[in-house]
C-alpha cells in the first residue's frame, strides 16, 4: 500500500502531465517549425480484430535507417520493438523482432519486416508486426536516431548491464566493456546498432536494443520527481512530434510509462535461423515462439522468460 504521500505526488505529477500536454498542444500544433524526428499515429483496426486488454498499452517502437535529408518513413527500419505497458500493476514487456525477418507483409507478399516500413509507413509496419506476434499494436512511434542521441543527452546519459564486450570498427573502434556500462546518447546508438561483431547478430542487437530501452526508463524514472524535469521532457518530445493523438491520449502514454516499475519489465527477442532469398541473408523466426510470446503477454504486459 502506498503512503498518503506518494499518492498526493503521484497525483500532482499527473496533473502536471496533463498540463503540459495540453498547453502543448496549443502552443506546438504541428512540426513546422522544429523538424520532425518523431512520428506516432494510432494503427487502423481492421473489423473482427479485437481489442485488447484495457489495462494495457501496446506500442511498437520503430527505429529508422533515414540517413540526413531523408524522410524517416520512406527508408527501412533498423531497430524493432513491440512494447506492452500495464497501466495497472506497472509492469512491462518487450518483444524483440530481429529486422531481417523474413514474414509476410499485407499486401507486398513476403519480405523483410524492415521493409514495411517503406512500403506502407506505421501502419503497414504495425500490421506486419501485429500478424507475426498475435498481438496488433495500438499505437506505433517511428524515430530516427540523431533525436534518439539527444534524447539519451538530455537525460543525462544511461546505464545498461553488457553480457559481454564487444566493438565496431566503424561505430565503436575502442569497444564497450563487459559488465554495467554507463552511455552517452552516441554511445546508445551504437549499442543499439552494432551487429556484425555480435555472436548473435540480428539476434543479439535487438536484446541490446533492449538493455537501452531499459536504461533510458530506469534514467528517466529516476529523475521523474524532479522539478520540472518531466514537463521539460514532454515539451521537447512535443516540438519534434508528428501526431494525430488528442491530448489525452498522449497523456495516458506518458503516465504509463511514467508509472513502469523496473522490477517488472520482462523482455524477449523472437529467435529464429538465418537464411537466404537470392542474394540476401534473412533471419526466419520462429512465428510459433513470438505467437507463444503475444499469447503469454497480451493481457498482463509480462513474460515469465524467454
Amino acid at each position: 500500500m502506498r503512503s498518503r504521500f506518494a499518492r498526493v505526488r503521484s497525483a500532482v505529477r499527473a496533473g502536471v502531465l496533463a498540463a503540459v500536454l495540453a498547453t502543448a498542444a496549443l502552443v506546438v500544433p504541428d512540426a513546422a517549425v522544429h523538424p520532425t524526428d518523431l512520428v506516432l499515429v494510432e494503427v487502423d483496426r481492421a473489423d473482427g480484430v479485437a481489442v485488447q486488454d484495457s489495462d494495457v498499452l501496446w506500442v511498437l517502437a520503430v527505429g529508422s535507417d533515414a540517413r540526413p535529408g531523408q524522410s524517416m518513413l520512406d527508408v527501412r527500419a533498423d531497430a524493432i520493438q513491440l512494447v506492452g505497458l500495464n497501466t495497472r500493476t506497472g509492469s512491462a514487456v518487450a518483444i524483440g523482432v530481429p529486422r531481417d525477418s523474413w514474414v509476410a507483409i499485407p499486401g507486398h507478399g513476403h519480405g523483410r519486416v524492415n521493409s514495411a516500413l517503406t512500403y506502407g509507413g506505421p501502419q503497414l509496419v504495425g500490421r506486419t508486426v501485429g500478424d507475426l506476434v498475435g498481438v496488433q499494436p495500438q499505437y506505433v512511434l517511428v524515430t530516427r536516431f540523431p533525436f534518439f542521441e539527444d534524447m539519451v543527452d538530455d537525460i543525462g546519459g544511461i546505464h545498461v548491464r553488457n553480457p559481454r564486450r564487444f566493438s565496431d570498427e566503424h561505430l565503436k573502434p575502442q569497444g564497450f566493456a563487459r559488465g554495467r556500462i554507463r552511455l552517452d546518447g552516441y554511445g546508445a546508438m551504437a549499442f543499439s546498432r552494432v551487429r556484425k561483431s555480435l555472436a548473435g547478430g540480428d539476434f543479439d542487437r535487438s536484446a541490446n536494443q533492449q538493455r537501452v530501452l531499459r536504461g533510458i526508463q530506469q534514467a528517466v524514472r529516476a529523475r521523474a520527481d524532479e522539478p520540472g524535469f518531466i514537463a521539460r521532457g514532454v515539451l521537447t518530445v512535443m516540438e519534434h512530434l508528428h501526431t494525430d493523438l488528442p491530448p489525452d491520449e498522449l497523456f495516458r502514454l506518458a503516465q504509463a510509462l511514467a508509472h513502469i516499475d523496473p522490477t517488472k519489465v520482462t523482455t524477449c527477442v523472437v529467435q529464429g535461423t538465418i537464411g537466404t532469398v537470392g542474394p540476401a541473408s534473412i533471419v526466419r523466426p520462429s512465428v510459433a515462439q513470438a505467437r507463444r510470446y503475444g499469447a503469454a503477454a497480451r493481457s498482463d504486459a509480462s513474460l515469465r522468460g524467454c
